[in-house]
């Protein structure tokens, strides 16, 4: 991620590209946590800690898109929907939302107060690819008021912080086919930012 000047009848405008992670598991049946493993001794476990210096014009990944555990359905494809504001549901067909492990992508940045910025994606769908047949996800929306669903054609918004500083969510759509095989499924999607 970085940013990049170019000129625009004399004016210089900054666009940034970042590309997130789609994450997906299909279930074959619900799945039940190992139980804990009591010894005795010593045990140590790691955890990273993480800082981001980000530069005006710019913007990063803050967590991944994670449509969550899925139960495939046996008979129509299901539309799985995850809305910016978090919350998951069943469109159509009868797959099952198995466990709440579901997220939306989270993306922050810095501008100015009342700069313009341009936000479109670099394909509207994507595929998500696995053990299976790959699964589309389409309909990328983002969470502003109102939400608003993003395309390859640029959406305009202004940012209004005081000091510039945004953050934004993002949900979609995904079709899990009938009797999708389970496993870990993947894909990435790119969002581009245009300060003007």
């Amino acid at each position: 991620m970085g940013t990049r000047p170019f000129p625009n009848r004399g004016a210089m405008r900054a666009c940034s590209r970042l590309i997130a992670t789609l994450l997906l598991f299909v279930c074959a049946a619900p799945f039940t946590p190992a139980a804990a493993q009591t010894g005795t001794g010593t045990d140590a476990v790691t955890a990273e800690a993480q800082a981001v210096i980000v530069t005006r014009n710019s913007f990063f990944l803050v967590q991944d898109l994670h449509f969550g555990d899925i139960l495939a359905g046996n008979t129509a494809v299901s539309v799985i929907r995850l809305q910016p504001n978090g919350t998951r549901t069943r469109l159509s067909g009868n797959a099952v939302l198995v466990n709440n492990n579901h997220q939306v992508a989270r993306f922050a940045g810095q501008g100015r107060r009342n700069q313009l910025v341009l936000i479109s994606m670099s394909s509207a769908t994507i595929n998500l690819t696995g053990p299976g047949a790959p699964m589309q996800v389409s309909q990328f929306e983002i969470g502003s008021t109102p939400t608003a669903f993003l395309t390859i054609a640029p959406l305009s918004f202004t940012i209004t912080s005081t000091d510039g500083a945004f953050n934004f969510p993002v949900g979609a759509r995904l079709r899990v086919n009938a009797n999708q095989a389970p496993g870990l499924y993947t894909g990435t999607f790119e969002i581009n930012l245009d300060y003007l």
